[in-house]
C-alpha cells in the first residue's frame, strides 16, 4: 500500500495514515477492542517519554546555565542520560549505525542551545546569532535523516517546521526567564513538553506503519492510544513542575510563583481531561483532592525550609491520608478495574 507522504506534519496537524488509492490493510477489515496496551501504543508512550524529558531538561538545563545554580551539573548530566535513552530508542529500531548519527546530531543540537546560553550570559549577540544560524542547520540536516529512516513517510520540510518550533519555544522559554517574563518562561516550557509529544504521536505512527509485524499489526493513532498519551503527557508533566516548585520554593527563587502557577494551570488540565470521560462533578472531585496533595507538599518544603521536623511529618501524614482517599476515587471511578490496594502503593 501507497502511503501518502505528507500525511504527518509536525507538530499538530498529525493525522492517522492514509492510502493514494484508498485501499484497506488487513488489520482494519476486522474492529479492534480498545487498548491502551498495544506494541505500537508502547512505542508512542516511550517516545513521549523520552522527548518530552527531553523538553522539560533542556528548559531546566537552560535556566540554571543563566543562573549558575550549584545544580547545574547535575541538570546537564541529567540531559545526557536523556540522549543516552533516546540514542537506545532508536537503535532498537534502526540499528547502531543510524542511532550513532542520531546521537551525534541530537548531542550538537543541545551544545547549540548551551551556546546560546553562554553568549547570552555575555551579551554576545554575534555568538548568539551563531547559535541560531547552527540550530537551523541541524534542523534541516536532523529532518532529512528522519525523511530517510522512516522510508519518506515523514517529510523532511513538515518535519523542519516542527523542529523550528522546538526551537523557538526552547529560547523563548530561556529568553523570557531571563528577562524576567517568568509567567511567559513557563507557557513556553509547557508548550515545548506538549509538542514534544505530538513528535512521538507522529514518529511512532510512522514506524509501526514501516515495521508492522515488528509491532504486531498494530496503530500508534487509536482513540485509546490518544488517551493513554494524553495522560502520559499531563501526569509526568506533573512530576516534572512539581519537582521545579518545590526546588524553587526552598532557593526562594524569584520565578517560584509562576512555577506554582504553572502547576496550577496543570491541575486544570488534569481535571478538565478526568471530566471529559466522568463527567464535571468526577473532575471537581479529582481537582480538589489533586490541589491539596500539592498543598501538602508545599508544605513539607515550608516545613523543610524552617527545620520543622515535626510540620515535616504532618505534610506526610496528610499525604498518607491523600494515597488512601484518591485510591478509593480512582477505584469508584473505575468501576473497581483499578484497586486502591495496588493504587495507594502507587501513589
Amino acid at each position: 500500500m501507497k502511503i501518502r507522504k505528507s500525511y504527518l506534519a509536525i507538530p499538530l496537524s498529525i493525522t492517522l495514515m492514509a492510502s493514494a488509492g484508498g485501499a484497506v490493510s488487513a488489520h482494519n477489515l476486522e474492529p479492534a477492542q480498545p487498548s491502551v496496551e498495544t506494541p505500537a501504543s508502547d512505542l508512542r508512550s516511550a517516545l513521549g517519554h523520552l522527548l518530552s524529558e527531553h523538553a522539560y531538561l533542556a528548559a531546566e538545563a537552560m535556566r540554571k546555565g543563566a543562573e549558575g545554580t550549584k545544580d547545574f551539573d547535575a541538570a546537564a548530566n541529567a540531559l545526557n542520560d536523556n540522549t543516552t535513552d533516546l540514542t537506545a530508542a532508536i537503535e532498537s529500531v534502526y540499528g547502531k549505525e543510524a542511532a550513532e548519527q542520531f546521537n551525534q546530531m541530537w548531542t550538537n543540537h543541545i551544545g547549540f542551545f548551551v551556546d546560546y546560553v553562554k553568549a547570552s550570559g555575555s551579551n554576545d549577540q554575534a555568538a548568539k546569532e551563531e547559535a541560531l544560524n547552527k540550530l537551523d542547520n541541524y534542523r534541516s540536516d536532523f529532518s532529512k535523516f528522519l525523511e530517510t529512516a522512516t522510508g519518506e513517510r515523514l517529510e523532511s520540510s513538515s518535519l523542519a517546521d516542527g523542529l523550528q518550533m522546538h526551537v523557538n519555544q526552547l529560547v523563548g522559554a530561556f529568553d523570557s526567564y531571563v528577562q524576567g517574563d517568568y509567567e511567559k518562561a513557563y507557557q513556553y516550557e509547557r508548550e515545548s513538553i506538549h509538542h514534544m509529544h505530538m513528535v512521538a504521536k507522529g514518529l511512532s505512527s510512522a514506524i509501526s506503519d514501516q515495521f508492522p509485524e515488528k509491532f504486531h499489526e498494530t496503530m500508534a493513532v487509536t482513540p485509546a492510544a490518544d488517551l493513554r498519551a494524553h495522560l502520559d503527557h499531563l501526569l509526568t508533566e506533573h512530576a516534572g513542575l512539581a519537582v521545579t516548585a518545590m526546588q524553587n520554593g526552598i532557593d526562594g527563587s524569584k520565578d517560584f510563583e509562576a512555577s506554582a502557577n504553572a502547576l496550577a494551570a496543570n491541575t486544570k488540565d488534569l481535571a478538565a481531561a478526568i471530566a471529559s470521560v466522568y463527567g464535571d462533578e468526577a473532575g471537581q472531585q479529582f481537582e480538589g483532592m489533586w490541589s491539596e496533595h500539592i498543598g501538602f507538599f508545599v508544605e513539607y518544603v515550608k516545613a523543610s525550609g524552617a527545620n520543622d521536623e515535626a510540620k515535616k511529618e504532618e505534610a506526610l501524614k496528610n499525604l498518607d491520608g491523600y494515597r488512601a482517599e484518591f485510591s478509593k476515587f480512582l477505584e469508584a471511578a473505575t468501576d473497581g478495574r483499578l484497586k486502591s490496594d495496588a493504587l495507594a502503593e502507587g501513589l
